[in-house]
């Protein structure tokens, strides 16, 4: 096993794409591997053979959707406090578990117990994957600039182990049965704990003396609510999971609606599952800091949606399902970089826990309504629901164009932590850009020393500091959440 390796600072810029490669090979192996759930493209075919219809489809979602919630954000202070490998290792033994249920199961009642532990593997996995590939650029090369490149890497691999296993799960059923694919997905996750544990995790989330439970407890809570910069984002990465999941959820009822034979299952879903690859190739090469090009993903999602409600083509329907994935994919990886950037490493696999969480709770009621009516009315009907929910997503993105959310100085700090040494003599400007580090103690020790120096020397800047900690002290949340700390 890979031993974890200290914050080292940033590489040289010619060294840094084979360092980061070489120590990503293990996490996108076991992200892969972890794609490889062959029962996906079948699942809905199975859930019909042993009873389930639209309405208690919709009860199953909101059943995991209410486990996820309860675990997601502990789950994330977990891996800030500790190790997100070993997070990402029991979120493996879920899935693993979940599989096996879910393949012995013969009635309604078992494979929802399956599913809510498939929540469970929600919770853990949730905002790991991004937190991770995120502190690697950072520790790697100071910056940021790299994260949608490498995320879209390992969205690629993700996506490319979905299309496969949706084929070869398509495949499977086709010469034995649904219910063996369940099973045969056990060993290619237990290949993944391997490649999992084999990571050398990144260490910037510890980098900093640990602050006690409640006080983190407290800083992650205030940065999810008390933030508007970080509202704003967790907002956006929210909506565009609860679109991706509903698409993913109930997209196949599209397709039972329409008669579309049992063979064009797999070939569907490994081309809707194939849009997180794509998605992630395009969003490292489309200017997103283009007014233009956010604008146009605002629109082409709701645009998708309306052919879902309106439309009995079958093709038209796959093209559009596929269109919308690719759409939320590109937004979803969009707003992570957004909202990566605006908090710590400390709190940061929380916070992006956070936004899962928030998009779990609004698909709760959302799953409920999109198949009682799909039961009431048909799919077709339903399709509507999904339409305001793609626009409420494209007017957020139109949000963060004319109000980007402020960055943290963390990569800064990450690359002269142990690349570049603090200057000698922080002026009073650079001091309040590294505020939020300070007294979120994430800034290195030759950084915060600079900074308590600059602190003892002017009186203005003492000041300042001393009423924002006893603005975040004052704060009724504090109160409530930390007692009183």
């Amino acid at each position: 096993m890979t031993g974890a390796r200290p914050v080292t600072g940033a590489r040289q810029a010619g060294s840094a794409p084979r360092t980061l490669a070489r120590r990503l090979l293990p996490l996108q192996a076991g992200v892969g591997l972890q794609g490889m759930i062959l029962w996906v493209p079948v699942e809905k075919l199975f859930m019909t053979q042993i009873g389930f219809n639209a309405a208690s489809i919709g009860v199953l979602a909101a059943a995991y959707a209410a486990v996820v919630p309860l675990l997601e954000v502990p789950s994330g202070i977990l891996a800030d406090r500790g190790s997100r490998r070993w997070v990402m290792v029991w979120s493996s033994v879920a899935l693993a578990a979940s599989s096996l249920l879910g393949g012995l199961s013969t009635n309604v009642v078992t494979y929802i117990v399956a599913a809510m532990i498939l929540g469970v593997y929600f919770a853990m996995n949730s905002g790991t994957i991004d937190s991770v590939v995120y502190d690697v650029v950072l520790e790697e090369t100071g910056s940021s600039a790299l994260y949608e490149t490498w995320i879209g890497r390992v969205r690629m691999v993700e996506s490319g182990a979905f299309a496969a296993s949706a084929v070869a799960g398509g495949a499977l059923a086709g010469w034995t049965s649904a219910r063996l694919t369940y099973f045969a997905s056990v060993p290619f996750i237990a290949l993944a704990v391997v490649a999992f544990l084999r990571f050398d995790e990144p260490r910037l989330h510890r980098s900093a003396e640990p602050a006690g439970l409640r006080s983190h407890i407290a800083t992650t809570v205030r940065a999810m609510t008390r933030q508007p910069d970080v509202r704003q984002v967790m907002l956006l990465a929210a909506l565009a999971a609860l679109v991706a999941t509903a698409l993913f959820e109930f997209g196949p009822l599209w397709l039972i609606a329409l008669h579309a034979p049992a063979a064009a299952f797999g070939p569907y879903w490994a081309a809707l599952v194939s849009t997180g690859g794509v998605g992630g190739y395009l969003t490292a090469r489309l200017r997103l800091d283009r007014r233009a090009v956010l604008l146009l993903l605002a629109c082409a999602g709701p645009a998708a949606t309306v052919t879902l409600a309106v439309s009995r083509s079958l093709a038209a329907v796959v093209v559009a399902q596929a269109v919308l994935a690719l759409v939320v994919a590109i937004i979803g990886i969009h707003a992570g970089l957004l909202l990566h950037d605006a908090v710590p490493s400390t709190i940061r696999t929380a916070v992006s826990s956070g936004a899962g969480t928030l998009s779990w709770l609004l698909f709760l009621p959302f799953s409920l309504v999109v198949g009682r009516v799909a039961r009431d009315h048909g799919v077709q009907r339903s399709g509507w629901i999904l339409v305001g929910a793609a626009a409420l997503t494209g007017v957020m993105l139109a949000v963060t164009v004319f109000r980007r959310p402020r960055r943290v100085p963390e990569a800064d700090t990450a690359a002269a932590g142990a690349g570049a040494s603090a200057p000698a003599d922080l002026a009073c400007r650079e001091l309040v850009d590294l505020v939020t580090g300070y007294l979120d103690r994430v800034l290195p020790p030759d950084w915060r020393a600079g900074f308590e120096d600059h602190l003892a020397g002017c009186a203005g800047c003492s000041e300042y500091v001393r009423q924002i900690r006893l603005t975040i002290e004052a704060l009724p949340l504090i109160d409530n959440t930390a007692g009183g700390t």
